[in-house]
């Protein structure tokens, strides 16, 4: 029997091919996004494939949005298939195919124990204070004995002598006694697959070599290798796939990752913190994967050192002062016109985009993420009268006033406003007053900003220009000339 529509995606031997699955219930997880990377540089590194399947039989939860969001999120990783995606409830027939082979090879049965019978049982184990191993009188029933009317289940034949071992590429070799697995459910009542057979089919039919997830799999591991054990002996052709289950995700308090950490999904990260997807990406990558000391590593570097065989087998713990840290490096090195494309969305009105481009070098340099820049460079289009924050109002006394009154005066004489010029004059005039710099930088920077921090007092007079930057100046010197009542 043919292994499945044509062998959808069957690849050359000896080729690797990972995937990542994900289920369209909600945003991309930041953990889910880890497990893509992990398949996508395996894969790279071993000039393999990588491919995408939208594991959607769910279809209480499945949902559009999740699959745009899902796409969106690895789309703006770079980690997109090699191919297009394939949806798992598209292939249900195909599922269906494969469980009634099972049973026509004698390794699975017709369960047709009810839900009621199966509670009693389990009641029964529990009053006993035994495990509960379900032991179906329908497992051996021959097919004559099928009741005609009544609904049923397909389960499989787990074997119930031996044991199973597998050398992990992570964890190592991990060995199941065969007691230990069940008669999990192939097809419901009403004909649908179970994950664990939709899974397995797939993955086959995919031609994936190597399974890479998260550890929270271990288990389910040991019960897909006997479906598809049980269908390489029936048609052959069904390896065992190499796993390698990786550990998942802790907060910073050792407890697994969840919403009381922070961010969960991916376009948190993007939208709302406004992280990069490369500082993202080489985080992520560190997380439970290392190179020596090295913690700047660019997707080049990554995909000719990656080897799942060095991710660690401990839960890796979820940093986010350190994300920001590498994503302010990455701001630094980012090119300033994508920079500026990006920060002008999260700024309030209108933004000279040509401004706030050649501003860029001068803000990026202290910013950690890009709504850092968007506050770094809000003065740049404030509108006058400027709003004064209460510590740069602070600066703005009487004296200072007077200071910023002469401070305008001399500037106005200024024909080259450019910052070497501009140093020099307001340089002359500290001097002259016996004061330091900083006695005229101070409030200059208040008067010209509305804060207390900015770039460098010259780089503001040339980003803002000469008309723009008097006036400023001049509001505040002229309010210190009015009466006080």
């Amino acid at each position: 029997m043919a292994s499945g529509s044509g062998d959808m995606a069957q690849q050359a031997a000896g080729a690797v091919v990972t995937r990542f699955a994900p289920s369209p219930t909600g945003f991309l997880h930041i953990g889910g996004a880890r497990t893509a990377l992990f398949n996508w540089l395996y894969a790279r590194h071993t000039d393999g494939k990588y491919l995408l399947r939208i594991e959607d039989t769910d279809r209480a939860r499945s949902t559009e949005p999740a699959i745009d969001a899902i796409f969106d999120g690895l789309d703006w990783l770079g980690l997109m298939g090699d191919e297009p995606a394939t949806f798992q409830f598209a292939r249900s027939d195909r599922h269906a195919e494969v469980a009634h082979r099972l049973i026509e090879g004698g390794n699975a049965y017709r369960c047709y124990l009810t839900p009621e019978e199966l509670a009693a049982r389990r009641e029964k184990a529990q009053a006993e204070r035994r495990p509960f191993r379900l032991d179906s009188e329908w497992r051996d029933a021959d097919p004559s004995t099928w009741p005609a009317d009544k609904s049923y289940v397909v389960r499989i034949k787990a074997p119930r002598d031996g044991e199973t071992t597998i050398d992990d590429l992570v964890q190592g070799a991990i060995t199941v006694a065969n007691i230990e697995l069940d008669d999990f459910i192939l097809l419901r009542s009403d004909g649908t697959p179970t994950y664990m057979l939709a899974v397995v089919v797939d993955d086959h039919d995919m031609g994936v070599t190597h399974v890479i997830r998260g550890d929270d799999h271990i288990n389910n591991a040991f019960r897909q290798l006997v479906l598809i054990r049980a269908m390489h002996a029936a048609e052959g052709g069904w390896p065992d796939p190499v796993y390698g289950h990786v550990p998942l995700i802790h907060g910073a308090d050792g407890a697994k990752l969840s919403k009381r950490h922070g961010a969960l999904g991916v376009d948190a990260y993007r939208d709302e913190m406004g992280i990069l997807p490369e500082a993202l990406f080489n985080y992520l990558l560190r997380l439970g994967w290392g190179h020596g000391d090295d913690e700047i590593i660019d997707r080049q570097q990554a995909v000719e050192w990656f080897d799942i065989a060095h991710v660690g087998k401990g839960a890796s713990r979820f940093d986010l002062a350190k994300l920001q840290n590498l994503n302010g490096h990455y701001l630094r090195e980012a090119d300033d016109a994508r920079l500026a494309s990006l920060v002008a969305p999260r700024m309030a009105g209108p933004v000279d985009l040509e401004l706030l481009t050649r501003a860029m070098p001068v803000l990026k340099v202290r910013a950690k993420d890009l709504n850092e820049l968007a506050a770094g460079a809000a003065f740049l289009f404030a509108q006058r009268p400027l709003a004064i924050e209460p510590k740069a109002a602070a600066l703005l006394t009487p004296e200072a006033r007077a200071l910023l009154a002469d401070i305008a005066a001399m500037m106005t004489v200024q024909n080259d406003w450019e910052i070497a010029p501009l140093e020099a004059a307001l340089k002359a005039m500290a001097e002259q007053r016996g004061l330091g710099l900083g006695k005229l930088a101070q409030p200059l920077r208040a008067a010209l900003t509305g804060q207390t921090t900015s770039p460098g007092i010259f780089d503001v007079l040339v980003l803002l220009g000469r008309d723009e930057s008097l006036a400023r100046i001049s509001a505040q010197a002229i309010a210190a000339e009015a009466p006080t009542a």
